[in-house]
């Protein structure tokens, strides 16, 4: 049970606190002087020539899920010595807790950071060149989960069956180039061309779990799968390898998560891409655009990777047996109640622990594929004030969400644009703002998605954790 407690432990608190970063600010989708809209839709091109400076052209950081801070974590009652608890205390009521969850609790987090990037016109367009490294990371956990966490056994009977545990996370370097132009009278096209080095990558998923409670025995089966990639550098040993040894010969390969060791770097991937973008000025209804876009059309392929899965095995649990209370007793330390727990976590424990059955293997996967569909219209009684819509889909299996932004820009000269925006979606809603300086010789941006109003001592919203910042400083010509 120490590897069920710490996989729940971890992916909570990833999915309560985990950056997001976004390849862009959406919040820019419709400001003109945005140096990177191009990475929203590859035929948002700009008017000004730009040069970032290295590592600060565009910096993101945030956080996004369904849950937050105060769904895992409550104020204890007066008079204790903590002023905090979790929500597997007896004293949080268990339909407190679980009324906050959603089915499924959720993480979603695209951290880019743009090492360096470059616009300017040439060959009758607009084209950009970007440097960068980026992850990709989506959890999921079933709300069934933490309903076995705070309620246990119920009855005389009590079943729990938990599906599709998932933890997916890619890290690459990233090489694009993009090219956009005005090919018909009011549409502009654009695409770009990705080149991806794997840094590692990491696939797990508990596909089934099913326990089963009854005074008399549990009963616990798990099946499940797992891939890892980090270069030639990783070595997972296995337990007979870190000094634990087993009767049963077919547990040898078993992994020591604890025991991982990477020796040195080495890139463990390569993968390609490419985005497709387009908008149309609408001549049937002047002052309308229209845009759509397709990011993120590619793959990623794994080398040097282990591969692993769960063996489809019962484990059972017929009680204590033995229990020694006594100090003096024969064998207390052996049969005393804490040391036969310790022996039932262990015992759980192997139940879930992934077997491997490849030290060299190789796998691939399909990116997030991003679709955005927008609309912009100037309003006619004042040609420097736009109302807007964004809906953008991301298409990665865990990592999957929808959002649908609502936005109100104004852009009252030729060096500053700004916007007010309001989004709902996968991650609930959100406020979003941006104000974006672009006169010739610089561009200067700063900006949120998802703002928060209240916040931890250690700065965490205290909600659903969904926040973002978005800032950056370009040279323009």
């Amino acid at each position: 049970m120490k590897a069920i407690r710490t996989y729940i432990i971890a992916a909570a608190a990833a999915v309560a606190f985990t950056s997001n970063a976004q390849e862009a600010a959406r919040s820019a989708y419709f400001l003109d002087g945005y140096s990177y809209r191009h990475m929203l839709n590859p035929a948002l091109g700009n008017d000004n020539n730009y040069v970032s400076i290295p590592a600060l052209g565009n910096v993101g950081l945030g956080m996004a899920s369904n849950v937050g801070v105060n769904t895992f974590l409550y104020k204890t009652a007066p008079g204790s010595q903590y002023s905090l608890t979790t929500f597997m205390s007896p004293t949080v009521d268990a339909a407190t807790f679980l009324n906050k969850l959603g089915e499924r609790s959720r993480i979603t987090a695209d951290v880019n950071l743009t090492v360096l990037s470059a616009g300017f016109k040439a060959w009758k367009g607009y084209n950009t060149v970007t440097i960068g490294v980026r992850t990709d990371i989506g959890a999921s956990l079933p709300k069934d989960l933490f309903r076995f966490m705070k309620l246990g056994q119920t009855g005389d009977d009590t079943r729990y069956s938990f599906k599709n545990l998932a933890l997916r996370a890619d890290a690459m370097a990233e090489i694009a180039f993009g090219h956009s132009r005005n090919i018909l009278p009011g549409l502009e096209a654009g695409a770009k061309l990705k080149f991806l080095l794997g840094i590692g990558g990491v696939s797990a998923k508990i596909d089934r779990m099913d326990v089963r409670m009854s005074g008399e025995q549990w009963l616990v089966n798990a099946k499940g799968s797992v891939d890892i990639a980090a270069g030639s550098g990783l070595y997972l040993p296995t337990k007979q390898e870190a000094g634990v040894e087993y009767d049963n010969a077919d547990q040898a390969d078993l992994i020591e998560w604890g025991d991982m060791e990477y020796n040195n770097f080495g890139l463990s991937g390569f993968g390609m891409a490419i985005d497709l973008g387009a908008t149309y000025d609408l001549p049937a209804l002047p002052g309308l655009q229209l845009s759509a876009a397709l990011t993120d059309i590619g793959f990623i392929s794994y080398s040097h990777a282990v591969r692993g899965a769960t063996s489809d095995v019962s484990w059972t649990f017929d009680g204590f047996s033995d229990v020694a209370f006594d100090k003096n007793q024969p064998g207390y330390q052996d049969n005393k109640l804490s040391e036969q727990i310790d022996n039932l976590w262990d015992d759980l424990e192997d139940v879930v622990n992934f077997h491997r059955t490849a030290s060299d293997g190789s796998f691939s996967r399909m990116l997030g594929t991003t679709l955005r569909l927008g609309a912009e219209y100037k309003m006619p009684f004042y040609q420097k004030l736009t109302g807007a819509f964004l809906f953008s889909t991301r298409m990665a299996g865990v990592s999957s969400w929808t959002e649908g932004r609502f936005y109100a820009n104004v852009k009252p000269t030729g060096w500053f644009d700004a916007s007010v925006n309001y989004g709902a979606g996968t991650f609930g809603s959100s406020f979003g703002w941006m104000i974006n300086f672009h006169p010739r010789g610089f561009n200067f941006f700063i900006g949120s998605d998802h703002q928060f109003f209240k916040v931890t001592p250690q700065f965490l919203p205290v909600g659903r954790a969904s926040a973002q910042l978005n800032i950056g400083f370009n040279v323009t010509y």
